[in-house]
């Protein structure tokens, strides 16, 4: 049965099959923001960075565990300016090649999902390649919404791709006014035509 556990340090064995992961899903094609497999150095330095996020109350990393060696990885990202800390962005969500079809990719994005709203997060966001039809449907059946698609806005040698932006709303405090594009208010200019 896998399970998920959330990180805030990674020893060297932790690196090690994160590392394995990421290299693997890359080396198989894998959309998750490389063009080649990266190196371990690489995979660590990035660990480094988002773990310290994840101290900080920025961020959440998990893995999914299966027999005890770690065949999925996600996180989530609170935005970095005072006007978006009440949102995060689901990055890096992959399993193993060797685990596809065990649930991974969905336990990852739904404990994300709860995990951010229970750190107060009110809306969580994901880009995804348009070309990737089945994440893009996994997403949807956990409740994700398309909000916007730049066309062939994703470059991978001379193909380009769709880059489609996903979001699910996790609830609001009380008492909070949600204005849309309503005119008016902070930020608002009048229309010219």
């Amino acid at each position: 049965m896998p399970e998920l556990h959330w990180l805030s340090e990674a020893d060297d064995t932790l690196r090690a099959e994160i590392h394995a992961v990421v290299h693997d899903v890359v080396a198989a094609g894998g959309a998750v923001g490389y063009h080649e497999p990266p190196t371990y150095d690489r995979i660590s330095s990035w660990l480094d960075t988002v773990l310290k996020q994840v101290r900080d109350g920025d961020a959440a990393f998990c893995t999914a565990v299966v027999d005890g060696v770690v065949r999925a990885v996600g996180l989530w990202r609170r935005g970095s300016t005072a006007v978006f800390q009440h949102r995060a962005e689901v990055q890096q969500i992959m399993a193993h090649p060797s685990a596809r079809g065990l649930g991974l990719g969905k336990l990852v994005v739904e404990g994300l999902v709860e995990n951010a709203r229970a750190a107060g997060i009110e809306i969580v966001m994901l880009g995804v390649r348009g070309n990737n039809h089945g994440a893009i449907e996994l997403y949807e059946r956990i409740g994700f919404r398309e909000c916007g698609r730049m066309p062939n806005a994703i470059a991978v040698g001379t193909e380009r791709w769709d880059d489609v932006w996903m979001y699910l709303p996790l609830g609001y405090p009380e008492g909070t006014t949600l204005n849309g594009d309503k005119p008016g208010g902070l930020g608002s200019s009048p229309r010219r035509g």
